[in-house]
């Protein structure tokens, strides 16, 4: 069941010209060390608050009004520092006591939406069903945060993507492909559109399961506005259509989005020809997302052999790496890659002491807090490691 605030950011977001997301990252709320609080808002964002972006050599600013959870309101101040070195945006001033810049808000979702003139909603979710069921009713993916929201049936992708994606969609003898189908036509639409090769893979393994991800979500999307862009353009006649055909896009998108990490997390390891198994049965009929190098060798080797590997899959980790411990007892050691953008120091302190290692993109290192980021391993790191035992 949808909660208040959930509900709320997304009727916001809908109903508003304009709109805007973010996981709260470490450097919002001081924990990098920095002296600037307040959320830092992407360049590429500046229309929520602007009429016109900020200028090198100058500093601009304009003060707003932000009504937080429905609850309270802040009178806070938008600003682009342009002097000197300084080439960035930010939002301040939200009073003493402002519940929502500490160090545990640290990889919660930040949504704002502009209601009117220097007039502006702001929700923070903080659980990962609620993030999740955001980016679903959005259609986006954790990688499309920081960032303007589009609307769920425009199509943002080049023009070269545009065609390949029409191509594809053309091609389908069902409505939706399986997922595996979807993840794989996105990478060889994402190659073909910006020819590149498998060899990127062995290269950049990081940017490219973003690059994988960003596709498959824009190609779906296109999939689903050519599916159902003219049955939404016209009334619904009953309220029980409406629903039924909302709950059918709802239920197909957590359904890809589930799935979608684990079908490229396995074609980065068949590039590196790495020998793993997914989905086998463990200890306690658990089924871990994937071990290194199979699971025969699993059962065959004693608890905490160096041979073994353990890989959990989640795209977003701030409740549910816990899921994964007791998924494979003879691993005391886990890994679990993650799109999560920020996680506080006290959670990730218990993720250590439980023996779990957070494998995440290059590009999201930045985003934990800087005291813990020796301990965070990149995609990169980790399929080297693996390759090294095999």
């Amino acid at each position: 069941m949808m909660n208040n605030i959930l509900s709320s950011a997304i009727q916001s977001c809908s109903e508003n010209p304009i709109a805007f997301s973010k996981f709260i990252t470490a450097n919002d709320t001081g924990a990098t060390g920095g002296h600037q609080a307040g959320f830092h808002i992407h360049k590429h964002s500046w229309q929520l608050f602007f009429d016109s972006p900020g200028e090198k050599g100058q500093n601009k600013d304009v003060f707003i009004k932000i009504k937080w959870q429905n609850d309270f309101e802040t009178d806070s101040r938008f600003v682009y520092y342009g002097v000197r070195t300084r080439n960035e945006y930010r939002l301040t001033r939200f009073g003493k006591g402002f519940p929502y810049l500490n160090e545990e808000n640290i990889g919660d979702l930040l949504v704002i939406a502009k209601k009117a003139d220097k007039y502006y909603e702001a929700f923070v979710l903080s659980s990962d069903d609620d993030i999740e069921e955001f980016f679903n009713a959005f259609g986006i993916s954790s990688t499309e945060t920081n960032g303007i929201i589009p609307q769920s049936t425009e199509l943002t992708a080049e023009e070269k993507l545009r065609i390949l994606f029409q191509q594809f969609i053309e091609k389908l003898t069902v409505d939706f492909p399986p997922t595996i189908e979807l993840a794989k036509g996105a990478r060889e639409i994402f190659f073909e559109a910006f020819s590149l090769t498998q060899k990127t893979v062995l290269t950049k393994p990081d940017n490219e399961i973003l690059n994988w991800i960003t596709t498959e979500y824009d190609l779906f999307k296109a999939i689903e506005n050519e599916r159902y862009g003219e049955i939404i353009k016209n009334p619904f006649h009953t309220v029980d259509a409406l629903i039924k055909t909302a709950n059918t896009i709802l239920n197909r998108r957590k359904s890809r989005a589930g799935k979608s990490l684990e079908h490229h997390l396995s074609e980065i390891f068949n590039i590196w020809k790495l020998s793993y198994t997914s989905q086998a049965v463990t200890e306690g009929n658990k089924k871990p997302d994937f071990i290194f190098p199979d699971i025969e060798t699993y059962f065959s080797e004693p608890t905490g052999s160096k041979k073994l590997v353990f890989l959990g899959a989640k795209t977003t980790c701030k409740d549910r790496w816990r899921q994964i411990v007791g998924e494979a007892d003879r691993i005391p050691q886990k890994h679990l890659f993650t799109l999560q953008q920020g996680i506080s120091s006290n959670q990730l302190k218990e993720m250590k002491s439980a023996g779990v290692t957070l494998v995440v993109p290059k590009p999201y290192i930045t985003s934990f807090p800087s005291n813990h980021r020796d301990d965070i391993w990149t995609l990169d790191k980790f399929v080297r490691y693996v390759y090294s035992l095999q």
